[in-house]
């Protein structure tokens, strides 16, 4: 079993399902209404639990009524949570979310998320340094995430960063990362490289980048400068959110297992993910995956 460590954000959900997105000063009638446990860490943490990784994880809620659901739901899916910190200063973070034809818009306000510091994550040396594989994402500070990666890099812990919401990032930090995840426009922006073509981007950090391009993929150019493509799988999508977290989550679960495998390992559970409402409701089990896949006719990347 794989233990992946997972230091990230910790949300609810706010789902709001409408015909059409709003126009700036436009009020609509919503047909529904549910709150869901989210954040990109969380979500990671919950999808790789699923998944069948052994999972713990290092956040921060807040000392309210959320918070501790929260942190209930998380203990629920089998993730550790002793590591999670409780804010006495800010509130849980939340997202409001919209939904309309499985496309989506979101608000997030990181409260407490962003009250995990640098020292709480080296607290938690030892849970980091015993783990096969490290996920962080940027919905904490970006210091906590580079604190996080010299530890990762300090016990030899392969780290795999989702960089998400996008910066431009340090060469420091991209050289202590093993993979990261962005779709094509937060890899222009870590890079700061928006003129490019993505092949060429992919091209700037050989063998370190697995690009998400939603349902048409993942995209990886190796050490060697191999160009791989995993297609996405054809499914009908109820709500994307989560789909990113989910592909995170099974790329670090699959992990141990090489990275093409673990890229169709994760393209696979992401498009399981869309096919139900809510971050953390779509995410699918490891026998799920393992069932879509093997009923499925794609093969391994391709190579160009």
């Amino acid at each position: 079993m794989t233990k992946v460590a997972v230091v990230g954000s910790i949300n609810m959900d706010l789902v709001a399902l409408v015909p059409r997105f709003p126009a700036p000063g436009e009020t609509l009638i919503g047909s529904r209404f549910e709150t869901f446990p989210g954040g990109k860490g969380a979500n990671q943490a919950v999808a790789a639990a699923r998944l069948g990784a052994e999972v713990a994880m290092v956040g921060c809620v807040g000392g309210d009524g959320f918070g501790r659901e929260l942190l209930s739901g998380l203990a629920a899916e089998g993730v550790d949570t002793s590591a999670i910190h409780v804010s006495g200063e800010a509130s849980t973070g939340v997202a409001s979310i919209l939904v309309s034809g499985g496309e989506n818009t979101i608000v997030v306000v990181p409260g407490a998320n962003h009250c995990l510091t640098p020292s709480m994550v080296e607290a938690s040396e030892q849970l980091i340094a015993s783990a096969d594989v490290v996920l962080t994402q940027l919905e904490i500070p970006l210091e906590t995430v580079e604190a996080t990666a010299r530890l990762a890099s300090r016990h030899r812990v392969p780290l795999i960063l989702n960089p998400a919401p996008a910066v431009r990032l340090s060469r420091a930090l991209l050289d202590q990362v093993a993979c990261l995840t962005p779709n094509e426009h937060e890899l222009a922006t870590v890079l700061g490289a928006p003129s490019l073509p993505f092949p060429d981007m992919l091209a700037l950090l050989p063998g370190k980048v697995v690009m998400t391009k939603g349902e048409h993929g993942a995209y990886h150019v190796d050490g060697s400068g191999q160009f791989w493509h995993q297609p996405g799988f054809a499914v009908s999508a109820v709500d994307t959110t989560g789909a990113g977290d989910t592909f995170n989550a099974a790329l670090a679960a699959a992990w141990q297992g090489g990275l093409r495998q673990a890229m169709r390992f994760a393209a696979a559970a992401a498009a399981l993910s869309v096919t139900r409402l809510g971050a953390q409701g779509g995410m699918p089990s490891a026998a799920a995956v393992e069932s879509f896949l093997q009923n499925s006719t794609q093969n391994a990347p391709s190579l160009t």
